[in-house]
């Protein structure tokens, strides 16, 4: 029978104040004996009713991907203990977003991409018109992300060029509106480095195409929300979507390089919605 107030009450924190949802809290005597072995719940609390024997502890908070922590506690006569909040460090890197549902902010993040012009300069042209949502998962390994970018949304600052591009010539965007891209898998490269597998939609083209992703951090906006910031990269063959347009200028040199290369910066909010302002 439980004796009311008695118990273990904890809260497990990142340094940026979230619940580590996954963490576990392990208690042992002063003989290394487990007394208590119990999981955090959704919101980072760990809490019992079953009255504890007095006496000092030493309590140890656990959660993959993060440093242990430990601490000594002492319960009081009452069976009763309050850790209080145990803050878990990442064991290496920038602390990252709470799970759930991330929405892109078009207005604060781009999608460029940069190809060789006659083999001595580089052109840039962004998309104007896209959207996406990255769904964070408790184990980060198994979170995704989904996006669509406009096709005709192209700019590179020359509307003539932008027309070109457009075209049949190179992404059709009369029969092919829409770029997608859709992840299949998330393996770690290093301190808050990820390596997103998916495939691309482009030119009525289908193919596998890993992103090298770089978590940025997390920090409040000036509308009350949270933001998350990444940068991706990748390269991109022209021949492997079927844009296979190569004007050869008279000096032999192609006009344009084959190789595209994709610069991405994003902003996600959290949530499911983008905020009014």
């Amino acid at each position: 029978m439980s004796t009311s107030g008695a118990g273990l009450r904890a809260r497990i924190r990142t340094q940026d104040g979230w619940a580590v949802q996954h963490a576990m809290l392990t208690l042992t005597d002063m003989t290394g004996s487990q007394v208590l072995r119990e999981a955090a719940g959704e919101d980072g609390t760990v809490r019992t009713d079953t009255p504890l024997p007095a006496g000092f502890y030493t309590v140890i908070a656990t959660a993959v991907g993060y440093a242990p922590a430990a601490s000594t506690a002492l319960v009081s006569a009452s069976g009763r203990v309050d850790i209080g909040t145990v803050v878990l460090s990442r064991q290496s890197g920038l602390e990252l977003p709470p799970p759930g549902v991330w929405t892109l902010d078009p207005a604060h993040s781009t999608v460029a991409a940069v190809a060789q012009h006659l083999g001595i300069s580089s052109v840039r042209g962004w998309f104007s018109d896209f959207s996406g949502r990255i769904e964070i998962a408790q184990d980060v390994e198994k979170s995704s992300v989904e996006a669509r970018i406009r096709a005709a949304s192209i700019d590179t600052g020359n509307r003539m060029r932008d027309g070109h591009l457009r075209s049949r010539d190179f992404m059709d965007v009369e029969r092919y509106p829409e770029i997608g891209y859709r992840s299949t898998g998330l393996s770690p490269a290093g301190p808050d480095h990820w390596t997103v597998h998916g495939v691309l939609s482009l030119h009525g083209v289908v193919r596998e195409v890993d992103l090298d992703l770089t978590y940025l951090g997390t920090g409040p906006d000036p509308w009350g929300g949270v933001r998350a910031a990444f940068r991706a990269t990748t390269e991109l063959q022209r021949a492997d979507f079927a844009m296979n347009y190569n004007q050869v200028v008279a000096a032999g040199i192609a006009a344009i390089g084959t190789t595209l290369k994709v610069e991405i910066d994003i902003q996600a909010v959290q949530g499911e919605k983008l905020p009014s302002a």
